[in-house]
């Protein structure tokens, strides 16, 4: 982004009134710091996020957090290391299982809550970005199913693997488990025949079968059969199936539902930029357009940043609402985070905006791990493990430990905050000597102790 001559201009507007909270619905326990964002560069909306504040349109707000009714925690997980968890894997599985088979599910909205409303504005500059067809398989799922109820040409070839030459016994259950055996057969009533063995998991018969492997691959070796069997290496087909697998796979020719994405850049206070080392995309703000059989079902607004892809929100059509697009639209964001850090290495995050421990309904944005929390004090990143407790104790929480750690990138000279004043730059020292002793001073201090030493002194404060 260097040679970028864009600038963030904005009007502080304090936070001593209270409003109404849209999460417990307390009329006048809302507090925060406000900010309308004329303009604004991607560098100076990371810097901002990265210190508790979150944009709804050109409205920029940072929550009082030991003052607020629900305290609001900037939330981010890390996306190159995030593993799709069984919930997430059933709404991927859901949501395959819709488009493939038109089967919409009845009565399971998830009740997945929006975050604040932000204005929206029509799309520009256009760019067709259309994603293939996606079919998402639970494969643990699957394989929990297989193994309670394992099919018998399945447990048949498993018993036949696991029986080693000369072995008489296995030789018997592999033949008896398909029906085709020359013992006879328990007479009714009398139960099972006692003088064959009795039937065995297929879960044990797998175990059984990788164990004598194992000690065929010993024997090979030369090494004495009388050595213990010891649990094979992992090898690659066991390690965690990663969220791409499950979002690009493709989905039969016959498939009842197309879906397809859209992605437009839209209209923000964010200026568009590119850049060599950044995205192919650019940054900025970009609509998110899901389209079921050429008509659209959902939007989610997204702002990609120099380190981050920042959600903003998502609305959809009601009649959908079964599909859990919320969970759904995350997945796909933290996927498409994941292409970008491969052209833009820095890009590794995805910010889910606000984690509301008081809001049951808003802790579902702890479950895409791994996550961490902002401290609200010290504005260091700490694992949300750590944090969980301490909120189920209080709702305002300190995570930094270091009782002795502060804001390192508090502004100390208020003097040397930036200033916009009748279309002149200047530091507020010399905004303050041209209004002889301004009034504003409180203000002011307390605008740069909100934004931090780099944007105070970067970002231009409107002075009317």
């Amino acid at each position: 982004m260097a040679g970028n001559k864009s600038c963030t201009i904005v009007e502080y507007f304090g936070g001593d009134d209270g409003y109404r909270c849209g999460y417990c619905k307390n009329e006048k326990g809302n507090f925060s710091h406000g900010m309308w964002s004329h303009t604004m560069t991607v560098q100076d909306y990371q810097d901002l996020i990265d210190r508790g504040w979150r944009r709804s349109g050109k409205y920029v707000y940072k929550p009082i957090m030991n003052k607020t009714c629900c305290p609001q925690y900037t939330i981010r997980c890390h996306a190159l290391k995030f593993q799709p968890s069984k919930s997430h894997k059933k709404i991927l599985k859901k949501m395959s299982k819709f488009l493939s088979k038109g089967e919409l599910p009845k009565g399971q909205d998830d009740g997945e809550p929006m975050d604040s409303v932000c204005e929206e504005a029509g799309p520009r500059e256009p760019s067709k970005a259309c994603h293939s067809e996606v079919k998402c398989a639970a494969i643990t799922d699957i394989q929990k199913v297989v193994a309670e109820c394992p099919a018998i040409t399945e447990v048949q070839e498993e018993a036949a693997d696991a029986a080693p030459a000369g072995s008489e016994t296995s030789r018997k259950d592999s033949v008896s488990l398909d029906g085709r055996t020359t013992a006879t057969a328990p007479k009714p009533g009398v139960g099972a025949d006692a003088s064959r063995p009795p039937c065995r998991k297929a879960k044990d018969l797998r175990k059984e079968r990788r164990l004598q492997k194992e000690q065929m691959r010993h024997d090979a070796d030369g090494v004495s059969s009388i050595v213990s069997p010891t649990p094979p290496t992992p090898t690659q087909t066991n390690q965690p199936k990663p969220l791409e697998d499950f979002i690009t796979e493709s989905l039969p020719d016959n498939s009842t539902h197309c879906l397809e994405f859209r992605r437009f850049l839209c209209d923000s206070p964010l200026e568009a930029e590119y850049s060599l080392d950044g995205p192919e995309v650019g940054y900025g703000s970009f609509h998110q357009q899901y389209w079921l059989d050429g008509r659209i079902v959902a939007v989610g607004v997204i702002d990609i940043l120099p380190t981050c892809v920042s959600s903003v929100y998502l609305y959809y059509h009601p009649d959908f609402a079964s599909l859990s697009l919320g969970s759904y639209s995350a997945l796909r964001e933290i996927t498409f985070t994941r292409q970008l850090q491969k052209q833009s290495p820095k890009l590794s995050y995805y910010y889910l905006g606000f984690y509301i421990h008081s809001c049951p309904k808003m802790r579902y944005k702890g479950q895409y791990r791994p996550s961490e929390l902002l401290c609200p004090e010290t504005f260091v990143w700490v694992p949300i493990e750590r944090c969980l407790p301490q909120l189920e104790n209080s709702r305002y929480a300190r995570f930094n430990q270091d009782l002795d750690a502060g804001d390192v990138r508090v502004l100390k000279d208020v003097g040397r905050a930036l200033v916009l004043y009748r279309r002149t730059v200047m530091p507020y020292a010399a905004y303050s000597r041209k209004r002889k002793g301004s009034s504003d001073e409180t203000e002011v201090q307390q605008y740069a102790g909100l934004v931090g030493q780099e944007c105070a002194e970067r970002i231009l404060l409107y002075r009317a």
